[in-house]
């Protein structure tokens, strides 16, 4: 009964790109002491800026937006006609030969505007090798971290974001609902990991899940170990899909057959913890503070001190990665903000017996608690879709 969601999604537009730059622009000359230029390679800030994707090879491609004026791509020659099929908008192309430096083209552009002594901002996932040759070619620039910009940009989502997103997490939902719809015993791990991948290729859409049968799952990415479901066992299904890029990321689990005490009382508290750190999630506190609410709530039931049992932190940033900062973990000072979208799953782990989770997706309010951009709260463990 999965049925295509093409008709629902409302792809980024170009304008939307572009405001994105400007803001990027706005970033970089409110900061103290001011950026001159941002420096990124293929990879989610190029997408994010762009809408291109673009393979990371040994070959140089880089974009550099500067503080005022036009950004510019730098690229190989020999790309230069498929990288113009994919620009979303006129954006000046600069090319290098294989026999040519494409650090030294990108300084001499920078040197053309005078930006060749100020502060670079390298995005954080860029090769050590194009960050060093540019720092050779340029040498007169500070090379620091783009993170304030690239960070202060994707951190915060527009509306239309948020609306990819919750389209994301309500198909998860439906190959879920199905998925469990399907168990039955002697199937195995790897089976029902195909199932949620052909469920989601009926949708018309990517993606997978890990699975865990039972004991696997106080692993929290669970083992290589293969299971198959017998009755009385646990079924736990981890991550989710992407819409125009924008991720879901959802656990849910169920039991074959009638749950055990301990999976009950497990399921319950970690359900809690759920509530506490959606009501802690509230703009201008530190997003240190929601995992201390939910792990309070664990701890406080017998299962702590600190990570013994709730091993890792409550959440991850989640967006165009499914997995991006900020992140919701003990001690981080970032302060929440409107528009900020986060996991929330706290989980309970108990060596070699089992592992209860539970995750769903937020995004931070203008005031008030967060609001959950998946359908709703698992019900109970009977039910793990409503």
């Amino acid at each position: 009964m999965l049925k295509p969601i093409r008709d629902r999604v409302q792809p980024i537009t170009a304008d939307e790109r572009k405001a994105r730059v400007a803001r990027a622009q706005e970033l970089m000359t409110n900061a103290k002491p001011q950026f001159s230029a941002l420096f990124v390679t293929p990879g989610t800030a190029l997408f994010y800026f762009t809408g291109i994707r673009w393979w990371p090879s040994e070959r140089m491609l880089a974009l550099l937006i500067p503080r005022n004026g036009n950004s510019v791509i730098v690229s190989p020659a020999f790309e230069e006609g498929r990288l113009r099929e994919l620009l979303p908008w006129p954006i000046e192309i600069l090319t290098w030969q294989e026999d040519e430096s494409p650090y030294r083209t990108a300084a001499r552009w920078l040197s053309d505007r005078h930006l060749q002594a100020g502060r670079i901002g390298v995005e954080e996932t860029t090769r050590f090798m194009f960050f060093d040759g540019l720092r050779k070619a340029n040498p007169n620039s500070e090379y620091v971290s783009g993170d304030p910009i690239t960070i202060g940009c994707c951190a915060r989502k527009s509306e239309h974001e948020l609306a990819l997103m919750r389209l994301a997490c309500a198909a998860t939902f439906d190959v879920y609902k199905a998925t469990f719809a399907s168990l039955h015993e002697g199937v195995t791990q790897q089976t029902v990991a195909e199932w949620v991948s052909k469920g989601y290729n009926k949708m018309g859409l990517e993606g997978d899940a890990d699975v865990l049968f039972g004991s696997a799952s106080w692993l929290p990415h669970g083992s290589r170990e293969a299971h198959s479901l017998r009755e009385g066992d646990s079924v736990l299904l981890d991550d989710g899909t992407t819409v125009e890029g924008y991720q879901s990321d959802v656990t849910r689990m169920t039991v074959l057959g009638k749950p055990s005490d301990k999976l009950q009382r497990a399921f319950e508290i970690v359900r809690k913890a759920q509530d506490a750190a959606l009501a802690a999630a509230v703009a201008g506190k530190p997003c240190g503070s929601v995992d201390d609410a939910a792990r309070r709530v664990i701890t406080e039931a017998g299962f702590g001190p600190g990570y013994k049992y709730f091993a890792h932190r409550l959440g991850h940033g989640i967006g165009l990665d499914m997995h991006e900062q900020p992140y919701l973990v003990r001690g981080n000072e970032t302060i929440l903000a409107a528009g900020m979208t986060f996991s929330n799953e706290p989980g309970i782990y108990v060596a070699g017996d089992y592992g209860v989770r539970c995750e769903d997706d937020m995004v931070i309010s203008a005031d008030g608690p967060a609001q959950l951009l998946t359908p709703g709260f698992q019900p109970s463990l009977e039910i793990p879709i409503a």
